[in-house]
């Protein structure tokens, strides 16, 4: 076997895409966009046997200090976990390149599952620590099984499984996905496929989305940057859900003279008991009616006929397809325009032949009181399997510094966050 560096695109998405691990986090444009949005330096290395290649790993890596560096792997590595000396050899080999370049320890975040469960809680996989026994006996240090989303990514996902019939995959979803699905059509919800044009309105949304759920995104250079080069090998793709409020207003006013003409057929005296009932049910929607003509009246003065309501990002890769970031408006959510959404890019990433369809990220604890449990109420409803990955792995090859990395990094982190957050808020406010 014999260790190479420097893979030429081609030849290393070819080999991942393959592979029966395939994930666009270790996929060549992953790296190009690290570099370009993160300031981290790709590496693409593998091991090849009779020049053909065996394994790989797309590595990041982070610079520190005193000329040192950390690598991370993620969701990687790509070979066959079950080959004990390959997976032996490889990682000899990574840390012989790692210590070259004064790396105090390798993080990888394996695309192994732990747990699964189909969408009535039956157990499909459990407890396979098998990998997770091997890593260990090779020196590797597990972080723990977290719980919510401490690690560099989520532990636990939903994945819709498209290898069966498409009527099966929306059986799968819930009596009320189904219900607001057909409510947002009723509104007349529009979703359409969105082009680099659509990257400020996208931007928008993510950041009323990190307001209401208090959390920090990214600046618009990062979805830009994102968009461009994986739009260049059509592997992504900007779902835009909108409603036009004329068109609401138009079949509100319809509404409201049919139930005025319906109110003017009662007869004015002696209404039989049937009657009665009928004539207070007319009123009662001609009332609420009228409530939604003002209100939807009000939105249309101030946002414009078209509202762009929904925004998600999805990248495909290897057969695969990931939800990866998703915002959504304050406003108009009884349209429910996020369901229709995400019903619209499950159907076409079906219709075009990929095999798994990935949530990307929800919670382990679900106790009640979770602020995040709602998150992860609505991605279940999707109908996918809840799979818990085996989590994040530390190879240490400088103690010294990964103590000091380790325990001091994350407060200066904090630090930064709480700064960057209150930054943002300061120049929206201006």
């Amino acid at each position: 076997m014999k260790f190479v560096t420097n893979i030429e695109k081609e030849k290393f998405d070819s080999f991942v895409c393959s592979s029966n691990k395939p994930h666009f986090l270790q996929s060549y444009n992953w790296g190009e966009f690290a570099k370009l949005e993160k300031n981290l330096i790709p590496h693409y290395v593998g091991l090849e046997e009779n020049g053909k290649l065996i394994a790989t790993a797309m590595i990041l890596e982070k610079k520190l200090p005193l000329g040192m560096c950390y690598f991370y792997i993620p969701r990687g590595f790509v070979l066959d976990y079950s080959n004990d000396e390959l997976l032996t050899t490889f990682t000899k080999e990574l840390k012989k390149y790692a210590k070259k370049q004064k790396c105090v320890f390798i993080k990888i975040d394996p695309d192994i599952i732990y747990n699964k469960w189909d969408k009535d809680g039956n157990v499909l996989i459990e407890n396979d620590d098998t990998v997770y026994k091997k890593l260990k006996k090779l020196g590797y240090k597990h972080l723990g099984f977290t719980k919510n989303f401490e690690t560099m990514q989520p532990r636990y996902s939903f994945r819709i499984d498209f290898n069966k019939d498409y009527s099966e995959v929306e059986n799968n979803f819930s009596k009320t996905t189904k219900q607001r699905i057909k409510k947002a059509e009723d509104f007349g919800v529009d979703v359409r496929i969105g082009n680099i044009h659509d990257i400020k309105s996208f931007y928008d949304l993510m950041i009323i989305t990190e307001n209401r759920k208090d959390f920090i995104t990214h600046n618009e250079s990062y979805y830009r940057t994102l968009y461009e080069i994986f739009s260049k090998d059509n592997l992504c793709n900007l779902f835009i859900g909108s409603v036009n409020l004329d068109k609401i207003l138009k079949k509100l006013k319809e509404k409201k003279t049919a139930l005025i003409l319906e109110m003017d057929s009662f007869p004015n005296t002696d209404l039989s008991k049937s009657q009665k009932s009928r004539k207070s049910e007319v009123e009662k929607q001609l009332e609420h009616i009228k409530n939604e003509i003002s209100r939807y009246t009000e939105f249309n003065k101030e946002y414009g006929s078209n509202i762009n309501l929904s925004g998600h990002f999805i990248i495909e890769y290897g057969g695969m397809a990931w939800v990866l970031y998703a915002g959504n408006h304050n406003i108009l959510t009884d349209t429910y325009t996020n369901y229709l959404t995400y019903r619209e890019h499950i159907k076409y990433y079906y219709d075009k032949g990929v095999k798994i369809y990935d949530q990307f990220g929800t919670i382990g604890d679900l106790r009640s009181d979770n602020p995040l449990i709602g998150l992860h109420e609505f991605k279940r409803k999707f109908g996918g399997d809840y799979v818990e990955f085996t989590g994040e792995f530390d190879l240490v090859l400088n103690k010294l510094f990964y103590f000091g990395f380790t325990k001091l990094v994350p407060i200066y982190r904090n630090i930064v966050k709480r700064r960057a957050k209150s930054k943002r808020k300061n120049e929206e406010k201006d």
